[in-house]
């Protein structure tokens, strides 16, 4: 088992930056896929980005590519989400999450949930 606990959100203006951590436990942690998704509020947890465990492939929501970047540090048990260009619609939840399969773009395939970190991109 794997707990995941993400920092790194926070308020920032229209273009800025922020990059988020998601450190888990356990020393199990190169064997799990890891995701980010995201959530605003009244709609639905969707897919950001995902990382294979060696780190070698990485896969990104259209809304996120080129602008974000999944990454992760097996030896530091901890994955990455570094955001660029910000938007307001980039407002909501972000959470990271581990799977002991391969990485999807779907919720039902990760096994393991953080809390979850609030980002706010204002106007």
């Amino acid at each position: 088992q794997v707990q995941l606990v993400e920092s790194g959100g926070g308020l920032v203006q229209a273009g800025g930056s922020l990059r988020l951590s998601c450190a888990a436990s356990g020393r199990t942690f190169s064997i799990y896929g890891m995701g980010w998704f995201r959530q605003a509020p009244g709609k639905e947890r969707d897919f950001v980005a995902a990382i294979r465990r060696s780190g070698g492939s990485a896969y990104y929501a259209d809304s996120a590519k080129g602008r974000f970047t999944i990454s992760r540090d097996n030896p530091k048990n901890t994955v990455y989400l570094q955001m660029n260009s910000l938007q307001p619609e980039d407002t909501a939840v972000y959470y990271c999450a581990a799977t002991r399969d391969i990485v999807t773009v779907t919720t039902a395939s990760y096994d393991y949930w953080g809390q979850g970190t609030q980002v706010t991109v204002s106007s």
